[in-house]
């Protein structure tokens, strides 16, 4: 280091032989930018108006007055560095203290799976007459005998699933203790890459029984025939669960269908059966002849839960899902009736009730309350918004994005026309590559997203000049953003 003495002395001789006046070249002049990074590890720093760096380099300041200027912004950096690294330091200090007070905090959830999707209960309030004629539909498996093909139909949320694989799982474990070869294979026809063509199904239920087989590339007949020989290497019952089977025709088309529903002619030692699920009452009536008379051997129908009968779901789980105290009777009553209304879905009741918890977990609140609810309806509403729109058809899709971009472009009001729509679609399906629906099936696409709530329509007379339909979106205002880039993402990518 240094010394003081010596540095004084030293500036005092060199300034005796320079004269400052004769340098005129600025570009000889040290001067300190205006961005000072200070580095620790470097041992930098100025002393009076020397600069100093690593004992090796002294330079001289000849600018007094700059300097001083300097020295002041170096301070001021110096400070600002440090606090930085203050906040730094502070911000993970309270995520840490955050993250200590939330485990430091009793859950007021005892089992929160109970309440998703994925859980199968032991007992299924107010199914039973569907459970008993499921399974004596399904019990000549029990036997080594083919049952019937099965067709299910009811809208979401009405226990279809669950009461199918809570059969299906009764079924296996007596078919494990008889030693009998029951195979059962589920598949989610909602799932994309899995169900949205025939190669990827056959691909699927070739995996599902042990067979691997790439996602692209061989014939589908050759897929198909990996997958027969695979089904026929022994003498079993197959029971095939397509799950949302309506979402496989609108992607893949019936000719799936007729091929599943005849497979039994080509096999040998093992025998299938098919049981299609559906949200759609009318999917049926839309379907090749040939696939309807062969997968409609028996059907089961699924009617809606009303509110008592919700209220009873609730409950059930909410004895395992929740510590005691936690939930009230007039809570889960506010969220049946908010169910109720719609269909009678008890999966969004359930899914409801965890949001509720959810929040009010968040907000710090041991109990839930009615207010709760109402939060959880608002949030779980926009979701609901955004699945009923990822997952129609396209061409409903199309018409709706039309909707929104010829909205968009209106200089006044958010109301539209039948023929401005029209316009817009066709321009669309030139962009995209798809087939141009007549205007007569644009409208009863309207009217399918009407029904859906994402649009009003009104029909007026224009007089001499016939009548048109007006159309308003019904979607949250701000939600219309996050509607548009997730259809451009659906219909361009």
């Amino acid at each position: 280091m240094v010394k003081d003495s010596f540095l004084t002395s030293f500036l005092n001789e060199e300034r005796k032989k320079i004269d400052i006046e004769e340098i005129k070249d600025r570009e000889k002049y040290i001067q300190i930018n205006k961005e000072i990074t200070i580095e620790k590890k470097n041992f930098s720093y100025f002393y009076n108006n020397i600069c100093f760096v690593d004992d090796e380099e002294l330079v001289f300041l000849f600018n007094i007055d700059n300097f001083e200027k300097q020295k002041t912004i170096l301070a001021e950096e110096e400070k600002r560095v440090n606090e930085i690294d203050l906040e730094d330091n502070g911000a993970e200090s309270e995520l840490d203290e955050f993250f200590s007070d939330y485990l430091s905090k009793e859950s007021i959830f005892q089992n929160k799976d109970v309440l998703r999707i994925r859980y199968l209960p032991n007992t299924i309030p107010h199914r039973n007459t569907q459970i008993k004629q499921l399974a004596s539909i399904l019990a000549p498996a029990l036997r080594e005998e083919q049952p019937s093909n099965l067709f299910i139909y009811g809208k979401t949320g009405t226990g279809k699933t669950l009461c199918v694989q809570h059969v299906l799982s009764k079924l296996k474990k007596i078919s494990l203790k008889r030693n009998l070869s029951l195979k059962i294979i589920y598949i989610n026809c909602k799932l994309k890459k899995v169900a949205d063509t025939e190669y990827r199904v056959i691909a699927q239920l070739a995996r599902e029984i042990g067979e691997e087989v790439p996602m692209t590339g061989l014939p589908t007949d050759e897929v198909y025939n990996i997958f027969l020989k695979k089904l026929d290497i022994e003498n079993q019952i197959v029971i095939l669960v397509l799950d949302e089977v309506d979402r496989l025709v609108k992607k893949a088309g019936d000719e799936i269908l007729y091929t599943l529903t005849r497979i039994n002619a080509e096999l040998k030692n093992s025998q299938v059966s098919i049981i299609g699920i559906s949200n759609d009452v009318r999917f049926v009536e839309d379907l090749d002849p040939r696939v309807k008379s062969s997968l409609g051997e028996e059907e089961l129908v699924f009617p809606p839960y009303n509110a008592l009968e919700i209220k009873d779901i609730l409950l059930e789980r909410s004895k395992d899902a929740f510590k005691k105290g936690v939930v009230s009777t007039s809570v889960l009553a506010k969220c049946a009736a908010y169910a109720a209304r719609e269909h009678g879905d008890a999966r969004r009741a359930l899914d409801l009730l965890r949001v509720s918890a959810e929040l009010a977990e968040r907000h710090g609140d041991a109990v839930i309350e009615e207010k709760h609810i109402d939060l959880a309806e608002e949030k779980i509403e926009r979701n609901r918004i955004m699945e009923i729109i990822e997952t129609q058809p396209k061409q409903s899709q199309m018409v709706l994005y039309s909707i929104l971009l010829v909205i968009e472009n209106k200089k006044e009001g958010s109301i539209t026309e039948t023929g401005e729509i029209f316009d817009k679609y066709k321009e669309l399906c030139d962009q995209t590559g798809n087939r141009i629906l007549t205007q007569r099936r644009i409208s009863d696409l309207l009217s399918e997203l009407g029904m859906l709530g994402l649009i009003n329509t009104k029909l007026i007379s224009k007089g001499r000049y016939g009548r048109t339909r007006e159309v308003y979106i019904s979607i949250p205002f701000d939600l219309i953003d996050r509607v548009k880039t997730s259809l451009y993402d659906l219909l361009f990518n």
